[in-house]
């Protein structure tokens, strides 16, 4: 539950910590703001506080056109991404209910409807159908304001299933048509079909820590880390191209540019990489928890803003948790290159920039010979194993499976011990409180004596960042 004396602190500091946290409906205007609104604050007899937008504007509020609501740090999540709140909100950001009924949802979270619309109510003040509203306009006026894309393309990639139905759900939200703000945007990021868009966060966050994780787990040839920026190649569906993130200097923003044959997909795409960079994470909430661990602590404070390092392709990443197993970490990135170079596509729309090949499908190496790989043939079975099993459908690496689901999967079908296992989804689906102590994929030493199942339960919800913490050089020092 919000509290009105917090909250009111915070939006008169304009406190960027509290930046997605909640929103300001102002009652004079009709109008809600974030919590960093450079307009004069009002009053504080004048204002209600709302968990999320689409709280504020079932409340009848109007988001607000300098601060822009919609830019703000992805909602919070409660009680880690195992939790039904925080599941639901994935998948409906990820657009599963622009294609499906809120029944399905709820049968996807393994409870019914009339629940699931109770617990979303108490969490975020609004029902799943209107939060996947909201989301969606929040969507469309992002990429009205900073893409060049038409209406009509912007309309669908949101999630509408009609240029009229947008038109009318917009004007209702932000009081004039699509056109209108297109016209008085600050569009022009696009250049040869090349989108670029802003994420925001809540800060701190350590870009240097987060880029030297991913560098130590990249695929050659398929990502690369250099000069600040993170970029690699990418197929979703049919369409394929690549994208690159780089923090905005000083400013609580990552700049993702993005180039693809077709954007249809491009909202799902933003969310799998909002979850990559774990652009939903509260750090000082995270860092205050665990630095109360009193061998934990030196390490939490040499590393403030630690972001879970997510992967854009779980199949990747457990692909590399296989070779990492047989051939050893300081092998892994050869073998890993050579895999790519071998059996990936190349990816004609690449600019080079040391991204030049999409990873090889499941289906790809299903059926092939990995015998110049110098693996051993445990570790050719186990890929060519953990292929068949995503051509099947026994293992999906998407936002619907639940962590527990896609662990239990990950041990059955890929032979992974369950460290590994928690590893590969903790990567995949931004898990705050996996349990990856030890996995084969981590370059980390043994698990430390003084991490027994009592200091384990203690770290909870966020052992993720305590197992990644781990790891770092300094860890062990």
């Amino acid at each position: 539950m919000l509290n009105a004396e917090i909250c009111d602190r915070a939006r008169l500091a304009r406190d960027a910590r509290f930046d997605g946290r909640f929103v300001t409906g102002v009652l004079t205007t009709r109008i809600y703001c974030r919590p960093i609104c450079p307009v004069k604050p009002a009053k504080s007899t004048h204002v209600r506080f709302f968990p999320s937008a689409a709280a504020a504007e079932r409340a009848g509020f109007r988001p607000c056109v300098r601060c822009q609501p919609e830019a703000a740090p992805g909602t919070p999540a409660w009680h880690g991404s195992g939790a039904t709140v925080s599941r639901g909100l994935t998948l409906i950001n990820a657009g599963f209910l622009d294609e499906h009924r809120v029944a399905e949802l709820a049968e996807v979270l393994g409870m019914g409807a009339r629940h699931l619309t109770r617990l979303f109510m108490q969490h975020l003040g609004v029902p799943p159908r209107m939060l996947a509203r909201t989301r969606r306009v929040q969507i469309a006026k992002r990429l009205l304001d900073e893409t060049d894309l038409a209406i009509t393309e912007i309309a669908f990639v949101a999630g509408f299933s009609s240029l009229r139905r947008f038109n009318t759900v917009f004007k209702d939200t932000y009081g004039r048509s699509p056109s209108h703000v297109k016209r008085t945007s600050r569009s022009g990021n696009l250049n040869g079909r090349t989108v670029t868009l802003q994420l925001a966060y809540r800060p701190p966050f350590n870009w240097s820590l987060l880029a030297a994780l991913l560098t130590a787990e990249a695929t050659p040839g398929v990502e690369a880390v250099s000069d600040g920026e993170y970029r690699r190649t990418m197929a979703i569906d049919r369409a394929a191209g690549w994208f690159s993130v780089r923090p905005v200097p000083d400013q609580h923003l990552l700049r993702l540019a993005l180039q693809l044959s077709d954007y249809a997909r491009l909202k799902l795409i933003i969310e799998r990489v909002r979850t990559m960079f774990d652009l939903s994470a509260n750090p000082v909430e995270i860092g205050r928890h665990l630095g109360r661990h009193p061998q934990l602590a030196p390490v939490v404070q040499r590393a403030p803003g630690l972001r879970l390092p997510g992967a854009w392709d779980g199949f990747e990443v457990a692909v590399r948790v296989l070779v990492a197993r047989d051939v050893g970490h300081v092998g892994t990135a050869a073998v890993m290159s050579k895999l790519a170079a071998t059996y990936g596509q190349p990816l004609v729309a690449s600019d080079d920039s040391g991204v030049t090949t999409l990873f090889p499908t499941a289906a790809v190496l299903m059926q092939a010979p990995l015998a110049n790989l110098g693996l051993s043939r445990r570790a050719e079975h186990g890929i060519r194993r953990l292929a068949h099993a995503v051509v099947r459908s026994d293992l999906r690496f998407d936002p619907r499976v639940a962590f527990d689901e896609l662990v239990s999967a990950l041990t059955r079908e890929a032979d992974l011990d369950l460290p590994s296992a928690h590893w590969v989804a903790m990567r995949t689906l931004g898990e705050p409180d996996a349990n990856p102590f030890g996995a084969a994929s981590v370059s980390t030493p043994a698990v430390p004596p003084w991490l027994d199942p009592t200091a384990q339960e203690a770290l909870r919800p966020w052992r993720s960042y305590a197992a990644v913490l781990l790891t770092l050089p300094f860890a062990s020092s």
